[in-house]
């Protein structure tokens, strides 16, 4: 027999957005119902940013010899277990999952349903023997590491992002094709972790960051023995006796091949749309994704999309800042419009690789010569010369009346002084404002106000300026 569910809201889809939605609702006391037929917490807590994050910190630490020397500490040879490193990764996504159960949504009060969903009308879906006839729909089912269709890769073993956190030795020799934020920071931390490493990239690495900044990652890396072969295509793959070969070919049409004994695709994500029947419901997409208008509302008025699965910009932090928009819409009918303009991000390499806002290149587009780019090198912090950190810069992009309108930095630390950064041109803070805050000595902050501050370099010089000086000493 059907059970039928009549809640003011479904929320499809159990990660970063499909949560927030839900939590936010019921507690204003709406009425939500939430499908997820997969883990709670979704790709992020799962097989994304938890467990890579957590990798990494096992990979930092694998590294402590080396800085303990150079601050004068000798900590001995490290001596890495990967084993107990995968153990920590999972140790961490357990710690963080009581907060994304099951069992703590139903003590909010949202019915879950661990089921799949399809919508079988533009106001009705039904998860295994349940009928839901909400109000508003919410599709947030994220998205799965894209496979692109590399002949012979259908016939070798290989891992992604979903199966990678399982491997309980460390990768003799792990191939990565793709040179994106994920491919850099798993082809670090696997070497830094004992593996040898090789990352192939059709184009650039790192392709959508600040190429100066950008070349700065890479050449660490390379410094640690990670082989990276940029402008490179892979043409095919094969299985041999040891593991995998991976037949490139470079620009200038070279032919080569790699040999390892693993595969990590990470090349890129596609949205997960794939048996919710989104056409019964009327709502419009493509493979890159649901189409939706800039309130995040489909083509059909009752169901909105959030997160991975409308095919912008993947991120964690974007699905929630999508949940706040769609819940001030559906609960307040206030207008919500997402602006990317705002939405930073970080690659968690070390250096750490981060932005926010516009580019360089976009900036110069919308104002042309009013642009100014500020820097401030990471060696002229006095923070950063005492930690022996003092590799990085950062880069503020100033429009007219000196408002922030963009910023790129690399260095340790770089996603915390982000978090700065992000919250300036989300309030359309100008050079002014971030010239005159205190920040407190020694800390790498003081680099957004050095940086600031150069906005003024030539107001010494100017001779009206000196004028006025000079005005104002009459009077004592």
């Amino acid at each position: 027999m059907t059970t039928v569910l009549k809640p003011d809201i479904c929320v499809i889809g159990a990660g970063s957005g499909g949560l927030s939605v839900a939590a936010a609702a019921a507690a204003f006391g709406v009425e939500v119902v939430l499908v997820e037929q997969g883990k709670m917490g979704g790709d992020c807590l799962n097989t994304g940013c938890v467990p890579s994050k957590a990798l990494l910190a096992s990979a930092k630490a694998a590294l402590a010899e080396a800085a303990g020397k150079k601050l004068g500490v000798d900590l001995g040879p490290a001596r890495v277990d990967f084993a107990r490193a995968n153990d920590h990764v999972h140790q961490v996504i357990a710690a963080i999952a009581p907060h994304d159960s099951e069992e703590r949504f139903e003590g909010l009060g949202v019915t879950v349903l661990k089921e799949h969903a399809r919508f079988t009308g533009p106001d009705c879906v039904l998860a295994g023997d349940t009928e839901i006839r909400a109000r508003r729909f919410v599709i947030a089912t994220g998205s799965r590491a894209a496979v692109p269709p590399i002949p012979g890769l259908d016939t070798v073993p290989y891992l992604t992002n979903e199966t990678l956190f399982d491997l309980r030795k460390a990768p003799e020799h792990l191939i990565v094709i793709g040179g994106g934020p994920i491919g850099m920071e798993m082809a670090q931390a696997h070497s830094r972790l004992g593996s040898r490493v090789t990352v192939i990239e059709a184009q650039k690495a790192l392709g959508k960051d600040d190429s100066e900044l950008a070349a700065i990652v890479i050449d660490a890396l390379r410094s640690e023995g990670v082989t990276i072969l940029e402008e490179t295509k892979v043409a095919g793959v094969e299985k041999t006796a040891t593991g995998v070969s991976v037949n490139v070919e470079t620009a200038n049409g070279d032919r080569n091949s790699v040999e390892g004994s693993h595969l990590l695709v990470a090349t890129g994500r596609t949205p997960t749309v794939d048996g919710l029947d989104l056409e019964k419901a009327g709502v419009a997409y493509s493979r890159k994704g649901i189409e939706v208008d800039p309130g995040l509302r489909t083509s059909n008025r009752r169901i909105y999309a959030i997160g991975d699965v409308t095919g912008g910009l993947q991120f964690t932090h974007v699905a929630g800042y999508h949940a706040g928009l769609v819940i001030r819409s559906i609960l307040f009918r206030l207008p919500a419009k997402e602006n990317r303009d705002l939405i930073p991000w970080v690659t968690y390499t070390s250096p750490e690789l981060g932005h926010v806002g516009l580019t360089e290149a976009e900036a110069r587009r919308r104002h042309g010569d009013k642009v100014k780019v500020l820097r401030a090198q990471y060696s002229g912090n006095d923070r950063a010369q005492a930690e022996g950190k003092t590799v990085g810069c950062l880069k503020l992009i100033a429009g007219p009346g000196g408002r922030l309108l963009g910023a790129d930095i690399v260095g340790t630390q770089a996603g915390e002084i982000v978090n700065l950064l992000s919250l300036a041109v989300s309030q359309k803070m100008t050079m002014k404002a971030l010239a005159g805050f205190v920040a407190p000595y020694p800390t790498l902050g003081e680099l957004v106000r050095r940086a600031a501050i150069s906005y003024y370099g030539e107001a010494p010089n100017n001779p009206w300026v000196r004028r006025v000086v000079q005005f104002l000493r009459i009077f004592g």
